[in-house]
């Protein structure tokens, strides 16, 4: 009877051990899904700052797209450079493509700022090439990403929201 009881109680946690992973998991996949659909390492983001506003807003969440089209002024891209870790929400104020090469120079703006990005690229950068954009916005959802930014301001609460996450996960029955 006592080992019994034992054996299911192993069976049980591994269970939930198998379970967690599954779920890890299918979310890893989900995003690898999400990457290859969109064409972007980055198929969704959020705006950290206000320097787009009135157009999205702190914690609004950005869906990208990238695909073969030139990129035009007046479209709103994410871009990384070197150096900097996070990515930047701007929007393209003007576009230079070379006639001998088809290299395409992109300078860009966030819609709240005075000046254009220059000062955010890297030193001596004066224009984005298409290699440092990560893609296009196609679509938002307002506030939605309030929680990364709370997260990523206070690390406390990450530990325990994932703390609280996985206690529920070893505590609950199926």
């Amino acid at each position: 009877m006592m080992e019994s009881l034992r054996s299911i109680r192993i069976r049980d946690s591994l269970l939930q051990i198998i379970t967690l992973g599954i779920t890890v998991s299918s979310a890893l996949m989900m995003w690898k899904a999400l990457m290859c659909i969109t064409g972007s390492e980055s198929p969704v983001v959020v705006v950290l700052s206000g320097s787009m506003e009135p157009g999205f807003k702190r914690g609004d969440i950005l869906f990208l797209n990238m695909n073969k089209d030139p990129i035009r002024a007046g479209e709103i891209v994410v871009y990384n450079v070197d150096g900097r870790d996070v990515p930047i929400v701007h929007r393209v104020i003007k576009v230079h493509e070379a006639k001998d090469t088809g290299e395409v120079d992109i300078l860009t703006k966030g819609d709240a700022n005075k000046d254009d990005d220059i000062s955010l690229y890297a030193h001596g950068q004066f224009w984005l090439q298409r290699q440092h954009i990560l893609g296009r916005a196609v679509g938002f959802l307002p506030y939605i990403g309030w929680l990364t930014i709370i997260m990523t301001e206070k690390p406390i609460i990450k530990y325990i929201l994932i703390t609280a996450l996985g206690l529920l996960v070893i505590t609950s029955k199926n």
